[in-house]
């Protein structure tokens, strides 16, 4: 289990050796919010890599990953804990067949913890000999406000209350991250508990360093040409603008089709693996994808 770092410049280093490339602000922020023990809020596009933020630190600092995974509709049974309903029902049903059913203690014997199924957020506050857990909560902005309002007790005093036990708080508070792809606004209440960061897109420079990590049989003009690409259709009108994980994949694809570089034929092929909406590939496709490749060509013999 590795330490927390002790300073940004370790911060960058113990991301950087398990292969995510991050900014300086990022580094910042999260150095903070590991040394405070506060929450850190990462709002971003789609694909920018605010998922793989928690995955990272995860491995870097030996702690186990919890992830909430939100979505519309969720709630308490399924992101904190339910009763095993099924073993209570057994529990019963055998009481009564041996006759040894006493109601106060069989009350007591059916809220149990060994009938607690614990789900995301009660297991994150559970000690653990490796250290407090990484908690991501995934897509906050998914949920409802009534969601949000009970995760305000979880964030203030790391505790959840369960009315047949009581209160189970954290011996060591998880490190706690949430990312949201700002499909709705999240409350302030929620906000003000956290540290900040918005998560961008990359630019030029990181993106080529990020790729080369990631997809390290890419032949390096490939690599350049398909940095240089994205970035420019991002500045396109698109429905959706491809993040990182986008060109990842789209590299790797062409490294399965073993291509060496860029032509508006393979562009226009294989614009469905980059591209996710329909009307965002018609629009890139032909001469609009043979224009923007003469461009990133141009200024790449301009830059040679």
């Amino acid at each position: 289990m590795a330490d927390r770092p002790g300073s940004i410049d370790e911060t960058l280093a113990l991301l950087k050796r398990t292969g995510y490339i991050p900014d300086r602000s990022l580094a910042t922020v999260l150095f903070l919010a590991l040394r405070l023990g506060r929450p850190l809020f990462l709002e971003g596009e789609a694909g920018v890599g605010k998922t793989e933020i928690a995955k990272v630190l995860s491995t870097a600092l030996g702690r186990r990953l919890i992830r909430l995974q939100c979505y519309e509709g969720l709630d308490v049974a399924a992101a904190v804990y339910e009763w095993n309903y099924a073993g209570q029902m057994m529990a019963i049903r055998l009481a009564e067949a041996t006759g040894a059913v006493d109601r106060d203690t069989l009350e007591g014997d059916l809220f149990a913890e060994r009938y607690l199924v614990k789900r995301p957020l009660l297991q994150a506050l559970e000690a653990d000999t490796a250290g407090a857990p990484v908690l991501l909560i995934d897509e906050l902005d998914r949920t409802d406000e009534a969601f949000e309002a009970f995760l305000l007790e979880v964030l203030s005093d790391f505790q959840v209350t369960i009315p047949e036990l009581g209160t189970i708080r954290a011996e060591h508070p998880p490190i706690v991250l949430i990312t949201s792809n700002r499909t709705r606004e999240i409350h302030d209440a929620l906000k003000r508990r956290c540290l900040y960061h918005w998560v961008d897109y990359p630019d030029a420079q990181r993106e080529l360093a990020i790729l080369s990590s990631r997809v390290p049989g890419a032949p390096e003009r490939l690599s350049r040409e398909i940095v240089a690409f994205v970035q420019a259709i991002r500045k396109e009108d698109l429905f959706k603008a491809p993040g990182v994980a986008e060109t990842l994949d789209w590299a790797s694809a062409l490294v399965e089709l073993d291509a060496v570089a860029l032509d508006p034929a393979l562009v226009s092929d294989t614009l469905g693996v980059l591209l996710k909406y329909q009307d965002d590939i018609q629009k890139m496709q032909g001469s609009r994808a043979k224009a923007v490749l003469d461009e990133v060509h141009g200024r790449m013999r301009v830059a040679e």
